[in-house]
This record gives C-alpha cells, sequence and structure tokens, in this order.
C-alpha cells in the first residue's frame, strides 16, 4: 500500500503516523535524527518551512524514503 503525502500537513500526518507505530516518542525520533523534539514536533503540524534535509533525516530515521511519482487521473495511482 502506497501512502501519499502532497503537503506538508499531510507528510506531518504520516511522519506521526510511522512514529507512533514504532512506539517511539517525539524525543526518541529526534535522537534518532540527530533533531531536537521541538523541530520533531513542528514537521508533524505541517510545518511548511521545513528543509529537506530535515525531512530526509526523520524519514531515514523512521526508515521510510521518498519517492516522487507521477499523478495519474483523478489523483490516484494505479498498482
Amino acid at each position: 500500500m502506497k501512502t501519499l503525502a502532497r503537503d506538508a500537513r499531510q507528510l506531518g500526518n504520516l511522519i506521526r503516523n510511522a512514529r507512533k507505530q514504532q512506539a517511539m516518542s517525539q524525543k526518541a525520533l529526534g535522537d534518532r535524527a540527530g533533531l531536537r523534539q521541538e523541530t520533531i514536533s513542528l514537521l508533524e503540524n505541517g510545518n511548511p518551512a521545513a528543509k529537506m534535509e530535515t525531512v530526509l533525516s526523520v524519514l531515514a530515521a523512521l526508515n521510510l524514503e521518498l519517492q516522487v511519482v507521477t499523478r495519474s487521473k483523478g489523483g490516484y495511482l494505479a498498482d
């Protein structure tokens, strides 16, 4: 199953859900990613000013990857 994030808020929700699925606190995720807990909170709350480097560090700490795909008709991906 693919999960799409098309804006900062959706990306933040994806990160929050992945963190919670791994039973990890924001502090623990921040420590693993080399960031402050406050930064994780901002990212999870959809801060649009997050740097790509920050996002990639958090995704790596959660064992997730960023994929860029072409939007299909209707906005859904076909598998």
